[in-house]
């Protein structure tokens, strides 16, 4: 029997990703709750500012506005990309839910459906990501590619209308978004993990609310996904470990390997690097799947310091510029 209390409420971003991934969360949980669930529109800092995310620290400006709506009460729950969160959790504040990932990989939009490596000499391709121009350029270096990296905001329709008025040659884009909002055929090219490591948390969601509400944390936990939290876990312990915020140029990527159906052991790789690809630190380590919170927090840990060791510190100095 459908639930007659009041609606739900759940904060959200106002662009077309976070709706449609605000949606398709609603959906999910007014199946575990039975209680309908309506969207509340949040207008956050990064989507008003037209600065680059480098330059205006990138960690929580997507956040922050839907945080304080939760503390005030004026939302019941918000859902966050992942990524965009920073690795500090306010006391007052539960992820409840980490549900099971989308597609992780960064993906290509080009003009004439172009893959990366078929692009022409002297290829503009425009990114707002330090991460993702530091592992492009890299890949390039290394393989006599002769590309030039160009800095570029806005939503999905901007960015790509960029490829379209001939402006620029391709875009990077993350998969999971252009699948959420059902624009995944006008990828080009899927960019393999070993060109390009995701953003540390890519491809998830955050489903957060306050900490002393104990049934809807419950309810909300119904849509978890254990493996995926773990791993996400993982790379946001390396990326707070560096000490870098979400804008900085660190790709980290937690993969479950498998035996048939039983997974056996968590991979963890991640990179920094200058933007221009001319100094790259990656790593990678392989183990048990933890099985606590604090074990995978653990992992991520050991292999920052190890990056940290090798001169990663100095390398993301060079975040802003």
């Amino acid at each position: 029997m459908t639930d007659t209390r009041e609606p739900l409420r759940l904060g959200t971003r106002r662009s077309r990703l976070a709706m449609a991934q605000s949606g398709q969360v609603a959906d999910a949980v007014s199946r575990v709750t039975g209680r309908p669930v309506e969207l509340v529109e949040i207008t956050t800092y990064g989507d008003v500012s037209r600065e680059a995310l480098a330059q205006i620290g990138g960690t929580g400006v997507f956040v922050t506005a839907l945080r304080d709506a939760l503390l005030k009460g004026e939302v019941d729950f918000a859902v966050h990309s992942l990524k965009d969160l920073p690795t500090t959790q306010p006391d007052d504040l539960v992820v409840a839910a980490v549900p099971v990932r989308e597609d992780p990989r960064d993906v290509i939009v080009a003009r004439d459906a172009l893959k990366f490596t078929d692009l022409p000499s002297g290829a503009r391709i425009g990114t707002g990501s330090p991460r993702r121009m530091a592992q492009l350029n890299a890949y390039a270096r290394s393989h006599g590619l002769d590309i030039a990296t160009v800095p570029i905001r806005g939503n999905v329709d901007t960015r790509i209308g960029f490829v379209r008025s001939g402006e620029l040659d391709a875009v990077v884009l993350a998969a999971a978004g252009l699948k959420r909002i059902g624009r995944g055929d006008e990828v080009t090219d899927f960019l393999s993990v070993d060109t390009v490591l995701p953003a540390p948390g890519q491809g998830a969601l955050a489903i957060e609310c306050t900490a002393g509400n104990a049934d809807l944390v419950a309810a909300l936990a119904e849509l978890d996904d254990p493996f995926t939290r773990i791993a996400v876990t993982a790379e946001r312990s390396l990326l707070a470990a560096l000490e870098a915020g979400c804008s900085a140029p660190v790709g980290a990527l937690a993969d479950l390997l498998a035996d048939g159906q039983i997974v056996k052991e968590m991979r963890l790789r991640a990179v920094v690097g200058t933007t221009d690809g001319t100094r790259m630190v990656q790593l990678s380590t392989t183990g048990p799947v933890p099985e606590t919170h604090d074990g995978a927090m653990a992992l991520g840990r050991e292999l920052a310091v190890e990056m940290l060791a090798q001169g990663a510190a100095g390398l993301m100095g060079e975040r802003a510029q």
